[in-house]
This record gives structure tokens, C-alpha cells and sequence, in this order.
């Protein structure tokens, strides 16, 4: 069979009050080539090499071989070249990233001959919300949901001079443990307020209105809670609207924060600022990048 390349990238999730719904494409990738072997090799560079290239206890090929066994079909082994871009375990959407791969090796190599959205909807349901998948998958800004067994997703192109300035902190956080601290339920005004500003956030990307984003990026149902596992965050969240930095949120379950700017100067500028706000900490890393347009190669 012929060799499969990928590209697919970094993405940015909840973006504030959109918890679990929305997310937003970056240009930090994983790249992927693979082709059929007589046994399974995983050579890797990049960012968190040693983990992208371990045979044991790896996500791309624990997924590549999840999805083929339950439909069926016998495990090739692959040759596989991994070339990573994407922090891991710091709400950048790695994980999503790597299903998708999985799965779409699954479909090329066990000749399933699923298109793009049938590949989506398996990965969406092995990650367990489709927000990340969808906005990696279709690139930019991504509204998802689930309909029964399929994703419905809508793209928004964000505006061309738009940069996200990504924080992120010396230690990675477990998804579930950052789940691990949201309540079991919300008061109606909570919800409300979430449902109104991930409307207007919605309508801010569509139209480009920067001076939206700062209150349309606020939220009530997982940062504040989530504040006390991700430290970066409220020394952050006070930048949102100065100095061309048009939000601030929540990377995904976090630990890392992005700094939404408007133009590639107001980036460098959110890097100095948060640079200050967080003087003190130690291991503190800066990731400036575009913002995705366009849907992942495969």
C-alpha cells in the first residue's frame, strides 16, 4: 500500500465559555509518514521525541490499532515518521491530533474507505467531544456538535493578521485531572451568561470584530475552577483588552493559556506583558503562531 503523509494541527479549545463546543486551529503541527512494514517503527523528532517515538503505550498506534480491530480488519504494521510541533499534555490539542492520524491510518491501511467526516466522528468519539478533532480536522475557527453518531461542524476563517500567543508552564496537566475539579452542576445565570458570550464570541470571529473578543472570551463554567490547577491563568486573564491583546482564555483543559492578538506586532508585545505578569515563575515558555485556514493535508 502506498505511503500516507499528514498534517494536522494544534488547536485551541473552550476559547473562554465555549466549554466542550468551539476551538480554533493553530499553525503548530504533527506531521505523520507511514507506510506498511514487517514490524512496527516509530522514529520521531520534534517536540517530546521520546514519547512520539515509543512503541509502548503509544496513542497513534494504540488508535490505529483500536480502530481496526473493531471493525475487523487485521493490524499491519507500519513504518512511521513523526515529526511534532505540538506541547503535549498543555490543552494544545495534541491528543486529538494523534487520534486523528490513528484513524485515518486505520482507514487508508484497513481499506475501511471512510471519507473526512466519517474519520472526524471515529476520532471525536475516541477523544469524547468533538471540538478539538473539528477544528484540527477542518482548520480555523470551529463551532461542533454532536448530531447521534456524526459530528456537525461549521469553520469560520479568522481574520489573516489575527496571532495567538500561547503560554505555557514547565509542567503538563492530565485532561481528566483538570476535569477532576469542575462541579457536578451550574446555576442558570452561569449558563446564561456562558451561552450569550459563546454567541457573541461566534459572531466576533465571523465578523472580525476584535473588540469583542475580551468579554466574549469570559467565562463561568470551567476557569474559574479550573484556576487553581492552572496558576497561569489568573495572573493572565487582566491582559485581555490591552494593548492589542484581544483575549484571553483557558488553552483547552489548560495548563497553557492563549493570548489571542490582533496583528504580528501586538504578539510581541503580549509576550513582554505576559512576561511581566509573570515574573516569578520559573520554566515559563512563549509559542507565537498563526492561526490555521485551512483543513488538515491527508
Amino acid at each position: 500500500m502506498s505511503e500516507v503523509r499528514l498534517r494536522l494541527p494544534a488547536t485551541s479549545a473552550n476559547l473562554g465559555p465555549g466549554f466542550d463546543a468551539v476551538a480554533l486551529a493553530l499553525k503548530l503541527y504533527l506531521y505523520v509518514a507511514a507506510s506498511p512494514s514487517d514490524r512496527v517503527v516509530i522514529e520521531a523528532t520534534g517536540r517530546n521525541a521520546d514519547i512520539c517515538g515509543a512503541t509502548e503505550n503509544n496513542l497513534l498506534i494504540e488508535t490505529y490499532r483500536e480502530v481496526l480491530a473493531d471493525r475487523n480488519r487485521a493490524f499491519i504494521p507500519l513504518k512511521v515518521n513523526v515529526r511534532n510541533e505540538i506541547p503535549l499534555g498543555m490543552g494544545c490539542g495534541s491528543s486529538a491530533a494523534v487520534r486523528l492520524a490513528g484513524v485515518a491510518l486505520a482507514s487508508h491501511f484497513g481499506s475501511l474507505g471512510w471519507s473526512r467526516e466519517e474519520i472526524l466522528a471515529e476520532a471525536s468519539r475516541l477523544e469524547g467531544h468533538p471540538d478539538n478533532a473539528a477544528a484540527c480536522w477542518m482548520g480555523g475557527f470551529v463551532a461542533s456538535a454532536w448530531q447521534g453518531e456524526q459530528v456537525q461542524a461549521v469553520s469560520i476563517t479568522p481574520p489573516p493578521d489575527w496571532r495567538a500567543v500561547i503560554v505555557i508552564p514547565s509542567a503538563p496537566l492530565a485532561t481528566m485531572a483538570s476535569r477532576a475539579v469542575l462541579p457536578p452542576a451550574y446555576s442558570r445565570e452561569d449558563v446564561v451568561a456562558n451561552l450569550q458570550r459563546v454567541s457573541l464570541l461566534t459572531a466576533a470571529f465571523a465578523m472580525g470584530r476584535a473588540d469583542l473578543i475580551a468579554n466574549a472570551m469570559t467565562d463561568r463554567l470551567h476557569q474559574p475552577y479550573r484556576a487553581e490547577v492552572c496558576p497561569l491563568l489568573p495572573r493572565l486573564l487582566p491582559l485581555a483588552g490591552r494593548d492589542g491583546i484581544a483575549g484571553v482564555a483557558l488553552s483547552g483543559a489548560g495548563p497553557a493559556v492563549l493570548l489571542l492578538t490582533i496583528s504580528k506586532d501586538a504578539a510581541r508585545g503580549a509576550q513582554n506583558l505576559a512576561a511581566c505578569a509573570l515574573e516569578g515563575l520559573g520554566g515559563i515558555e512563549f509559542l507565537t503562531c498563526e492561526l490555521e485556514q485551512e483543513a488538515a493535508s491527508f
